[in-house]
C-alpha cells in the first residue's frame, strides 16, 4: 500500500482538491480505498473498478440506490456502472457534507430518476418507494397505497402539472427538507 503505484502526485491531489468539495486528507483516503479495489495488474489511473467491487464498501453496502449511484457517477461508456478514480472522488464529492444543497439535490434527483429522461413520473416514483420500503410482501406497499401515495407526492411536488416531476420542482422540494443536506452524505 505504501509503494509507489498508490501515491498520488502532489499536482493531481491539488486539482483534485480544486474541483471537488473534499479536503486533501479525504481525497487521500479515498486514493487509499479505490487502490485496494482496484486489480493490481493494470495500472493505478487508467483503471477502473468494477460495480461489484464498488459495492462491497460498508459505505454503499446497505444503500438501496447503491447500483444507481455507481450508474449515475460512472463515465464508463460499457454502462456498466465502473468507477474510474475522478468518478469516485465525484460520487465522495457529492455526499460530502461541503458539498451543496444544488448539488445534493441534482445528484439525487438523478439517482432516482430510474430511466434517465429527466423526469420523475409514477414508474420512478414507485421504484423510489420500492427501494426505500424493500420489496417483499411484508413491507411492499399495496397496489392502492402505492397509488395513493405517488398521487400525494405529485400532487405536493408537480407545480405544473404535468404528471412529472422535473429538476426544479424536485429541488423546491427538498429545498423545504431541512434534513436532506445532513442524510444525503457518504463518509469514508
Amino acid at each position: 500500500m505504501g509503494g509507489t503505484s498508490s501515491k498520488l502526485p502532489k499536482d493531481l491531489l491539488s486539482e483534485y482538491q480544486e474541483l471537488t468539495f473534499l479536503t486533501k486528507q479525504e481525497i487521500l483516503l479515498a486514493h487509499k480505498i479505490f487502490s485496494e479495489l482496484q486489480d493490481k495488474e493494470n495500472g493505478p489511473y487508467s483503471s477502473r473498478v468494477s460495480m461489484e467491487k464498488v459495492l462491497t464498501l460498508p459505505e454503499l453496502k446497505s444503500n438501496p440506490f447503491k447500483k444507481r449511484i455507481c450508474h449515475v457517477f460512472s463515465t464508463s461508456d460499457m454502462k456498466d456502472g465502473s468507477l474510474s478514480f475522478e468518478d469516485f472522488l465525484d460520487l465522495l464529492s457529492a455526499f460530502s457534507d461541503s458539498a451543496t444543497l444544488e448539488i445534493k439535490s441534482h445528484y439525487a434527483f438523478r439517482i432516482f430518476d430510474f430511466d434517465d429522461d429527466g423526469t420523475l413520473d409514477s414508474r420512478d416514483l414507485e421504484k423510489l418507494v420500492n427501494s426505500l420500503t424493500g420489496e417483499t410482501d411484508d413491507t411492499r406497499l399495496t397496489t392502492e397505497e402505492m397509488r395513493q401515495l405517488i398521487s400525494n407526492i405529485l400532487e405536493e411536488s408537480d407545480i405544473d402539472k404535468d404528471g412529472t416531476v422535473n429538476l426544479s420542482e424536485f429541488q423546491h422540494v427538498i429545498s423545504r427538507s431541512p434534513d436532506f443536506v445532513s442524510s444525503f452524505k457518504i463518509v469514508l
